[in-house]
């Protein structure tokens, strides 16, 4: 590529990124969600966190690995009944940090 290609995109997609971030900025209130998409979009941050999350759980250099030997599965199954129990996020954090780590380093 030219460097002209190279500036040329690179603007394109600020351009893209301004437009699609500031999209409901610029609107405002003057455009009203119908109440389904507003009562779906309310599940949106779950769905986005468990698409990050899940497949490192699940997945280990590229194949699935269910297996009670993988620490990252075994720390998020046991920081998920953690914060089944106490409902704290901050606390369900440390301490499925605190699990990974030991059983990563610990054993």
């Amino acid at each position: 590529m030219r460097d002209l290609d190279v500036w040329l995109t690179i603007a394109l997609l600020v351009l893209a990124t301004f437009i699609a971030r500031s999209g409901f900025w610029l609107v405002g209130s003057r455009v009203q969600l119908p109440k389904r998409v507003q009562d779906g979009l309310r599940y949106a941050p779950a769905c986005a966190l468990a698409a990050l999350i899940f497949p490192d759980l699940l997945m280990l250099q590229g194949q699935l690995a269910i297996s009670w030997d993988q620490p990252r599965l075994v720390a998020g199954l046991l920081a998920t009944a953690f914060f089944l129990v106490r409902r704290n996020m901050l606390h369900t954090i440390l301490f499925g940090m605190a699990v990974f780590t030991y059983l990563r380093l610990g054993q």
